[in-house]
């Protein structure tokens, strides 16, 4: 017989690690694995925030793919549909092109998507924080309006350039905004004079009154406790009714002058989940206990695109999206088709949640394992300890514990590389070659700029 065909779609922590186990385990006469990635790389979302901030290298967080599967054929490209009828995937390649890839098991972990609800100006002047590109040019955005600022223009432009806001109290909105705001006021005090220091203010916009509700009642009163010594503002109860290029009008009626407008306010799953005529949860596929899905013979999902049972916490409860279950199912998954393969029973997911840790920049942390409430030094010992052993490789944990160590010795050189400021992609954009004056037009220039006194 010929080896089996199984295609991964999504290259995150879930598909990932079941093509690690299936790779290390199948036989290459039993299957033939394929998976099927935009990038080329394996980002660690938990730590996108601390490159957004300058604290870890971009590199440090994304491992090559090609690294760490060997014998797994990475497609690159973007699954943009499935026909379950002729077992096929339809596959956009970089350049446009679309193939197909026929399949005899398909694993369905494409993740999931930053949920944009239809709020006015949102999509035109929202920034993200799903993406290693998006952290990189939202770093690059924040210190360009610190820049700005300092040479102290008009009253009312510096305050849209300092006022920063980030919807949804969330871990990645909490995160980020913490570690930005420890960012900002660094750069505040030694570039602003002290009468506009003040001027710096984050404001952090979440629906409900607490942040971080998987934290517990406590840990989350010490969260908004530390933030509000950093000075960050707390709005409960509101989210964004319009964003606009020079600030943002909440449900409840205020107006924040800002361009920098941060949405955070969860995520969706893939809509790729809907493409099979699959059950699903508030659009993600409910799944067996064992994680394959009812009704379609071959198809497995999993991570945050599927509603797996959590056997561990009651009667209809699902796994939460997060990198811990995602990872686990990976493993697991890779487990029951093997045991598919060679005629054997699947075994159902069962994971008891080891707990949750938040790292809020500097001494400031919060950590939950296995039910014990941290905070402080010791939770940011627990914090990165957890994060080194999620890391997959042992170049990826090296590179992470260096900027780490590095940062804490020399602090942030506060360093813009300048995402975002041309238009174009090309040489003369990058460069800016086509900006210079002519000779003649200097003292025109001079002229209509008057005297700076």
């Amino acid at each position: 017989m010929a080896p089996a065909k199984i295609v991964i779609i999504g290259g995150g922590f879930a598909g990932v690690e079941c093509a690690r186990y299936l790779e290390r385990r199948v036989r290459p006469d039993e299957a033939f694995v394929q998976l099927v990635s935009p990038d080329a790389g394996l980002l660690y979302l938990p730590l996108l925030p601390q490159v957004a901030s300058g604290t870890l290298n971009p590199r440090s967080v994304s491992v090559s793919l090609r690294r760490i599967l060997r014998r797994t054929e990475v497609v690159p490209g973007m699954a943009v549909g499935v026909d379950h009828d002729t077992r096929r995937v339809v596959v956009r390649r970089s350049t446009g092109r679309e193939t197909a890839l026929e399949y005899d098991h398909l694993v369905l972990a494409p993740g999931s998507i930053t949920r944009v609800l239809d709020v006015p100006g949102l999509k035109e002047h929202g920034f993200g924080m799903k993406t290693l590109p998006e952290a990189m040019y939202l770093r690059d955005h924040v210190l360009r309006q610190l820049d700005v600022a300092a040479l102290r223009g008009g009253l009312a432009g510096d305050r849209e350039r300092l006022n920063f806001v980030t919807i949804g109290a969330g871990y990645a909105g909490t995160e980020t905004a913490a570690v930005l705001n420890k960012v900002c006021h660094a750069a505040a005090k030694r570039f602003f004079p002290e009468t506009e220091r003040g001027m710096v203010r984050w404001h952090l916009v979440t629906h409900g009154d607490r942040i971080m509700p998987e934290l517990g009642e406590r840990l989350g009163a010490e969260a908004k406790k530390i933030l509000a010594e950093r000075g960050i503002e707390l709005i409960s109860g509101a989210s964004a009714a319009e964003v606009m290029a020079n600030g943002v009008k909440l449900t409840n009626g205020r107006f924040i002058p800002s361009r920098t407008v941060l949405w955070t306010a969860g995520v969706t799953p893939s809509p790729l989940a809907g493409h099979l005529g699959a059950e699903t949860d508030k659009g993600r596929i409910i799944a067996h206990a064992d994680l394959s899905v009812p009704g379609l013979k071959g198809v497995w999902a999993m991570g945050d695109a599927a509603a797996v049972p959590d056997l561990t916490d009651g009667v209809d409860k699902v796994c939460a999206p997060t990198a811990q279950h995602a990872m686990r199912q990976g493993r697991h998954l890779g487990k029951n088709l093997l045991a598919t393969l060679r005629g054997g029973r699947s075994e159902p997911y069962r994971h008891p949640d080891l707990g949750m840790v938040v790292d809020l920049g500097g001494r400031d942390a919060l950590a939950r394992p296995l039910g014990i409430g941290l905070r402080g030094v010791p939770a940011q010992f627990v914090a990165r300890s957890y994060h080194l052993m999620a890391l997959r490789t042992v170049v990826a944990r090296a590179r992470v514990a260096f900027d780490w160590t590095v940062h804490g010795l020399s602090g942030d050189d506060f360093l813009r590389i300048g995402y975002g400021d041309y238009q174009t992609h090309t040489i003369g954009g990058f460069e800016q070659s086509g900006c210079y004056l002519q000779a003649d037009e200097v003292s025109r220039a001079l002229k209509e700029i008057g005297d700076p006194g």
